[in-house]
């Protein structure tokens, strides 16, 4: 039975002329930013919140707070929506199974969205589907481990299959000593089917294709993307990936769509790679990629469609769970540099936002709403233009003088 400290979520407000109330659950900024394209789509938002003050919550109108773990609440809160979509993967696959059984539109579905809150499930159906990836095994023993380090040789990527994000969750190490506290933990959690482990791939850099897929099998992509990742955390994005050979450009948004197709899913795809460099039998170099993650949801490396791309990946989704028709995804400008913000000493942002604004007024500041914390992912900047080493320079400014790492 729902507990008194989960009320039975009101039902949202619905517009005349039959338009439709889309479900998230889960508050974070990637259902805050639903809320504007959501406005010009006609579409009601209804978000299941983790309290009133999440990120959503602050700007969605009907935000009732619940838990994604309580099956009593989701039933009752989603019995309004017409379909249900999701902030985060974390949404156990028990409670999934129930509400699809309900009847519930979901999209992903869960037998899609396995495969991006399980590493393990989606390196198995991955490699099955021929995708390339790194060298890869699951291990439960300090025996695995060695033997696994034995043909990769060390460094090897450690990473939990359940439950990791933001560099969480996943470790370099160097020799067994420090797998060891990993291993400890093999059985609970995160670690409940033991360990994913990977090889340290000598990448050139990283990548990221977005791409979006409805119901009814229509798909779209955006151009390939280079992230660049600070400790575990991504803290910019060049649209496009600079000096990207068209063929890997194409043969990634392949994979990218392929994936999508293969594993059903509806909504907004990420897939994360890994560009690498490999010789042919006359040892001649070229470029191809390994893929790294995927998450089944607007994405922190699509950010910077929201002011360089025709339709931005939360519309795009939006889009998608609902089976319409997908908007063009091609970019508005030469370049599109998104740059993270995060969070700092100090605690008050609307003085250095407001001398942002009147310094670059060319600069787009996305702030979510949280609370500054140190590191803390608290918002994004988003220049455009021709010059891609100027954009660059302007959001980095912009970026560390919404942290105070410069204070002019």
């Amino acid at each position: 039975m729902t507990s008194p400290a989960e009320p039975v979520p009101t039902a949202p407000l619905r517009a005349d002329g039959g338009f439709p109330v889309v479900g998230i659950v889960g508050g974070g900024q990637l259902a805050r930013m639903c809320q504007p394209p959501a406005v010009g789509l006609s579409v009601t938002l209804s978000v299941l919140s983790e309290s009133e003050t999440a990120s959503a919550a602050l700007v969605v109108p009907h935000s009732p707070v619940g838990q994604h773990t309580d099956l009593d609440v989701l039933r009752a809160w989603a019995q309004h929506c017409d379909v249900v979509t999701f902030d985060h993967e974390h949404v156990p696959q028990e409670i999934l199974a129930a509400l699809a059984a309900d009847g519930v539109a979901l999209h992903p579905a869960p037998e899609a969205l396995l495969f991006a809150q399980d590493k393990l499930a989606m390196r198995r159906r991955l490699t099955e589907l021929g995708v390339p990836c790194p060298r890869w095994a699951q291990a439960r023993t300090a025996e695995e481990v060695e033997a696994f380090a034995q043909e990769v040789g060390w460094p090897i990527v450690v990473k939990a299959p359940r439950g990791g994000y933001d560099g969480k969750g996943v470790q370099v190490c160097r020799d067994l000593t420090q797998v060891q506290p990993w291993l400890d933990g093999v059985g609970q959690g995160g670690l409940a089917d033991g360990l994913l482990l990977e090889e340290a791939v000598p990448f050139t850099r990283e990548l990221a294709v977005m791409v979006a897929r409805s119901p009814s099998g229509q798909a779209s992509a955006w151009p390939v993307v280079e992230t660049v990742q600070t400790e575990g955390i991504c803290t910019e994005v060049l649209a496009p990936a600079p000096e990207l050979p068209e063929e890997l450009a194409v043969a990634a948004t392949e994979a990218a769509l392929r994936i999508a197709g293969e594993l059903g899913v509806t909504g907004v795809l990420a897939v994360e790679l890994f560009e690498v460099t490999q010789e042919d039998e006359e040892g001649t170099a070229y470029g191809t990629f390994v893929v790294n993650e995927l998450a089944m949801r607007p994405h922190n490396s699509g950010h910077w469609t929201i002011d360089g791309s025709v339709t931005s990946q939360f519309e795009q989704h939006l889009r998608a769970v609902l089976d319409l028709p997908l908007g063009d995804p091609s970019a508005r400008d030469t370049w599109t540099v998104m740059g993270n913000v995060l969070g700092g000493e100090h605690p008050d942002l609307y003085p250095t936002y407001r001398h942002l604004m009147a310094r670059d007024p060319g600069l787009k500041i996305h702030l979510y709403g949280k609370g500054v914390r140190p590191g803390r992912k608290l918002g994004h900047v988003t220049v455009f233009g021709d010059d891609l080493d100027a954009l660059r320079e302007r959001a980095q400014h912009a970026a560390d003088y919404l942290q105070g790492v410069i204070d002019e």
